[in-house]
């Protein structure tokens, strides 16, 4: 006959037992994705064929853009090597598809962080590696500095999409009246305001920058600093391994606080001897918080050396002195007025 006493005895070993086979899975799913890049040899990374800026491809099938170079970074933060990394171009329709489908191993397909895709797409967004919004875009000799100077004027946008959405929230809320010339081809909405169709042209500030550098007299056109909406874009990965999430998030904090304390490509090996105990955690050479992604104690030594701080990925590829000439803005640090912060490394 079975007492209560080991009736509960067995439940609570049968739960022990149930719970540390719970915990096992999930640390061996956890390091699922690590391993599996490892073993592979390389990291697989879903990009877009294009834009120039974030992912584009030049007849030699080399990739350049801040999107490619995130990829690179965090190839350099694994394998100590910033060419371990394949791209593989992925359409809207099939990016988070194959995301799921594990035939990448991370999506830096720009794709705007939303509650649903978040939630719903079994993807987590890691952080925003660039800030983008919709914007306004006028030729320089209408003397036209703000968007506030805008009432009365006609905007050429897309039909389809949020973007006529946009422009209404944002003149209705100041009391300002507009007029939407719209086109089912962005093309024709681009022609139109060359042809003085329309005063301005709004679309997000990536896609103006990029019309602003493929036409002619580029200079004479300028993009107005309000931002009609929010579009945070960054890498997302598959929901279900946080080790790896927690990889990606930190190579992305760790271009970050590379610019915050000033180390870049050029000066990472003397900044090892830095000072600043920080700057030493983030190189390795004080402790070794690379035990806790699984990585190297080095690794983001080896993602700065040879990729940069985030103000040279930035820079390079759609900063000033890049074809497209954004300025920083809302992705400028937090200690410069803008949203780019990273939590201590300690």
């Amino acid at each position: 006959m079975t007492t209560l006493a080991e009736t509960a005895g067995s439940a609570l070993a049968g739960a022990v037992l149930s719970a540390a086979l719970v915990l096992a899975g999930c640390a061996s799913a956890a390091a699922a994705t690590l391993d599996t890049v490892r073993a592979r040899g390389h990291l697989m990374c879903g990009v877009a064929d294009g834009p120039l800026g974030f992912s584009h491809i030049d007849e030699r099938g080399a990739w350049t853009g801040l999107d490619v170079d995130f990829c690179a970074a965090l190839a350099a933060a694994i394998f100590g090597r910033k060419d371990a990394v394949k791209y593989r171009p992925l359409t809207m329709a099939e990016r988070f598809s194959a995301l799921k489908a594990k035939e990448v191993d991370i999506l830096a397909r720009s794709a705007t962080w939303t509650l649903s895709r978040d939630m719903d797409l079994g993807a987590r967004f890691v952080g925003t590696l660039f800030h983008d919004g919709q914007g306004l875009l006028v030729r320089r000799t209408q003397g036209i500095a703000s968007a506030l100077e805008l009432s009365g004027a006609s905007v050429c946008a897309l039909a389809d999409g949020p973007a006529q959405q946009n422009l209404d929230e944002f003149f209705r809320q100041r009391g300002m009246r507009f007029t939407t010339v719209t086109f089912d081809k962005w093309d024709l909405a681009v022609q139109a305001y060359l042809n003085k169709r329309c005063t301005a042209l709004s679309a997000d500030v990536t896609t103006l920058a990029l019309v602003r550098a493929s036409i002619g007299g580029a200079s004479e056109h300028l993009l107005l600093p309000e931002v009609l909406s929010k579009e945070p874009l960054g890498p997302v990965v598959r929901q279900g391994d946080e080790q790896w999430f927690g990889i990606v998030r930190w190579v992305l904090f760790a271009l970050f606080t590379a610019e915050e304390y000033g180390v870049t490509s050029s000066n990472v090996d003397t900044a090892r001897t830095s000072n600043l105990v920080e700057v030493r955690r983030l190189l390795g050479t004080d402790g070794d918080l690379g035990a806790s992604l699984g990585l190297s104690r080095e690794w983001a030594y080896h993602l700065i050396k040879q990729c940069g701080s985030y103000a040279e990925l930035f820079e390079r590829n759609v900063g000033m002195r890049s074809p497209l000439r954004l300025e920083r803005l809302a992705n400028n640090l937090w200690s410069k007025g803008g949203l780019m912060h990273a939590p201590p490394f300690r």
